[in-house]
């Protein structure tokens, strides 16, 4: 079977899922992405064992032209993630005209607030309600299509992964003790965040919390670069906070850090743009059995991968007190923050990129026996 597959980057997150697609099907791969201000573009590895292309762009506002001639390409099926407003209703629409089937693939589970998504909302719903299947990231996305009228037959979960045998190595104790002389760390307790220093991360509640940490000798450690990284970075300065800004890392050398973690954190927040679909840095963090400290504004939360209690806590989002308290039971119940890190790796183990393609298999064969 032919399928054209649409989506904005080829990450080194889907590498391998793409690889596994396509040892089933006969799949061509367009990327309409590629400059996004959050992707460091150092990130982008090789296509792997795929046949894609990225699409030209025009001009800054990326305009595509190629966009228009996708749903012409041959193919029994068609495959479009939600991103990107004009390739999403072109593609959607010629293919419906064209008689062909749509799949898309989703981790939306709450509609953005911003007047622009508003006002082009129902047309989003009429993609949801008139695509011949959806493939998401997980149950919590499946419950908000359902809620918004969407058919539940046509709804696949495909549990969001990554390639865990990148992630999944074994760091010797010295690889460790090597990390934290080259950090300049001694006996601290090592909490980690990954990701953009953004708003919608929720970084300033979890730098209030930390504040609060008054008896526990720790280092919060921070990967990644964004537009805060200034204002976080004074703000741990006024509050005491002892922290590092570390910048950008290679996927290849973040191991070391999931590894040396004695807690990952991710306080994401909602915002009138962003609800974080999923958080694929707590499938990293959890390949090194790192318990995990997170919030219910985190797709990976409510699609349960984390596990209030047993790999790690759940907080509400904004909450710096609640932050403090679940990373203050981590850090000091060390009987506790074993057991966690054992149910991470055992767990994780399962949640792996063959499941998420089974998941696209199955919306495979419903749109083509159907």
């Amino acid at each position: 079977m032919k399928i054209n597959f649409i989506t904005n980057l080829c990450t080194h997150y889907v590498v391998r899922l793409f690889e596994l697609l396509s040892e089933r099907h006969e799949i061509r791969f367009y990327f309409t992405g590629g400059d996004e201000s959050y992707w460091n573009t150092a990130n982008r590895p090789a296509e792997g064992n795929i046949k894609g292309k990225y699409l030209k762009k025009l001009t800054k506002a990326r305009i595509m032209p190629g966009v228009l001639f996708l749903p012409f390409k041959k193919g029994d099926v068609c495959i479009k993630t939600l991103d990107g407003r004009f390739s999403l209703a072109v593609i959607f629409l010629i293919t419906k005209l064209m008689r062909r089937p749509f799949i898309l693939w989703t981790g939306l589970w709450a509609h953005p607030e911003t007047l622009m998504h508003q006002l082009t909302f129902p047309f989003t719903r009429f993609i949801y309600r008139h695509s011949d299947a959806i493939v998401v990231y997980g149950e919590h996305v499946k419950k908000y299509l359902i809620g918004l009228g969407v058919d539940r037959e046509k709804i696949f979960c495909a549990p969001h992964s990554v390639d865990n045998s990148l992630m999944s190595e074994l760091v010797l104790a010295e690889q460790k003790s090597a990390l934290k002389k080259e950090l300049g760390l001694a006996e601290e307790k090592v909490i980690l965040y990954v990701g953009r220093l953004e708003r919608c991360k929720g970084l300033e509640f979890l730098i209030e919390g930390l504040s609060k940490l008054r008896d526990i000798d720790f280092m919060m450690v921070f990967i990644g670069n964004g537009s805060l990284e200034g204002a976080l970075k004074n703000q741990c300065e006024q509050s005491s906070v002892k922290a590092k800004f570390l910048g950008h890392i290679p996927n290849e050398k973040l191991v070391r850090y999931y590894a040396l973690a004695d807690a990952f954190v991710l306080p994401s927040i909602t915002t009138t743009q962003f609800k974080e679909p999923w958080g694929l840095v707590i499938n990293e963090a959890m390949n090194q059995g790192c318990p995990i400290v997170t919030t219910d504004a985190v797709g990976a939360a409510a699609g349960g991968l984390v596990e209030n209690g047993r790999n790690g806590y759940i907080v509400p989002e904004k909450d710096s007190q609640a932050l403090k308290e679940a990373l203050e039971q981590v850090l000091t119940d060390e009987e506790q923050r074993k057991s966690m890190e054992q149910y991470s790796r055992n767990k994780i183990r399962e949640w792996d990129q063959q499941q998420t393609a089974a998941g696209f298999l199955q919306a495979i064969d419903y749109v083509t026996v159907n």
